[in-house]
């Protein structure tokens, strides 16, 4: 006795529900009109129909969209039912393939969901663990952190470049150095981003207070030659010099939340490491060259215990590995347009180390250099139908190519 397929389009307020079996053929099918933790029974009535067609459990197949799935897959578990999750990218291929996409019913999207689960083009989703999941949700909010520092980064780049350009060559890289971001600070934060009042300052006290601010921020001393840069830009006129105030204010306001988002990202990623500590894999991960344990704690946030993957290729079915090389090959749509490599060059070279190296020689979608005399076509070569080989179908023009115009 096997298990049926249990198909499951989740929604706010709708669920669809199907039952089949292994050859996707529909033995019962139903909506329910209510939250997704409230499937219960849904799925005792799933189960019900599935005995009467005479199989001996059920598997129950969802796409991990969102969050009602974690409630799913915990109902699941609490009546001893499988659980697994098909990836949506393959329920988008399988739609596409079914020449559904003008045609998204949730009818259908259950059906394609308990399809693939019955082609076993699914994975087991990671167990609930309280551990596992902190770790979890800490990565999810250093995901979080991590883009509101680029949009302040970005953002003040942007208004930078707008009202006062020149301050951005003070430093190669300026919103990495600490002195730079402190003399910005001062800047914007002392005379509300009037620069002639910050100029009156002079050098040496405009220096006191950029150290000051570098020792709040946990430096010991700041760059000199940097802060001379800055304050040299305080008479410059480039930029729009009417809206300079104004974005300057912004900028001071957009520091504020950079600044947070720092701190914050500081105690997450610390958070995140005792975490690895708790599940003893700390040791293991720092003997990997080159991955820190901040790093290592980042990657199983994101993929779990992969304790439960027996091979990578089990990985990759979950969507959160990178396809293999010869997978580009599917994609025959993507045309790559290389010009000719002489030999002797540079790139030349290149292609014929990659051999070597163990790397693929060829790629998908490369063309491949025309053979020798030398060497045998693997097709054989086919005539050249000339230039009129249309004109000679068309025999409307073959009349008008032989008709001559009566003389006059």
């Amino acid at each position: 006795m096997v298990n049926a397929v249990v198909g499951i389009d989740l929604a706010d307020l709708k669920q669809m529900v199907v039952v089949t079996d292994h050859d996707s053929k529909v033995l019962a099918r139903r909506t329910f009109r209510c939250k997704a933790w409230d499937l219960g029974a849904a799925l005792d009535w799933a189960a019900d129909r599935a005995g009467r067609a005479g199989f001996a459990g059920v598997t129950v197949a969802c796409e991990p969209t969102g969050h009602r799935w974690r409630g799913l897959g915990q109902l699941a578990v609490e009546r001893g039912m499988s659980f697994v999750c098909v990836q949506p990218l393959l329920s988008s291929l399988a739609r596409k393939g079914e020449d559904l996409t003008s045609d998204k019913t949730d009818d259908k999207d259950a059906v394609l969901i308990a399809r693939l689960t019955a082609q076993l083009r699914c994975y087991l989703p990671e167990p609930v663990d309280p551990v596992w999941g902190r770790l979890r949700h800490l990565g999810a909010r250093r995901e979080q952190l991590l883009e509101t520092h680029i949009r302040c980064v970005q953002q003040i780049r942007d208004l930078l470049e707008c009202v006062w350009p020149a301050v951005l060559d003070a430093a190669a890289q300026p919103f990495k150095s600490m002195t730079w971001v402190a003399a910005v600070s001062v800047v914007v934060a002392r005379d509300d981003g009037n620069l002639a009042r910050t100029r009156r300052l002079g050098l040496e006290r405009f220096t006191r207070l950029v150290r000051a601010e570098v020792t709040r921020r946990g430096k010991t001393k700041p760059c000199l030659r940097i802060v001379r840069k800055v304050f040299a830009a305080l008479t410059e006129t480039a930029g729009v010099v009417e809206h300079r105030q104004a974005a300057l204010a912004r900028i001071g306001w957009t520091l504020t939340d950079w600044d947070r988002a720092c701190a914050d990202q500081d105690l997450v990623e610390g958070r995140m490491v005792a975490v690895l500590g708790q599940l003893g894999l700390t040791d293991l991960v720092c003997s990997i060259d080159g991955l820190s344990p901040v790093g290592a704690a980042a990657i199983l946030a994101e993929t779990g215990d992969l304790s439960r993957f027996t091979s990578a290729r089990a990985l990759r079915t979950t969507g959160q590995a990178g396809r293999p090389g010869s997978a580009g090959a599917e994609v025959r749509h993507v045309r790559r347009q290389v010009a000719p490599v002489r030999r002797g060059t540079p790139a030349a070279a290149g292609r014929g180390v990659a051999g070597s190296m163990g790397m693929p020689p060829e790629q998908p979608g490369v063309r491949r250099p025309l053979p020798t005399p030398d060497q045998p076509r693997d097709q054989p070569a086919q005539a050249h139908p000339g230039p009129d080989h249309r004109r000679r179908r068309d025999p409307a023009a073959a009349v008008r190519r032989h008709h001559h115009r009566a003389a006059l």
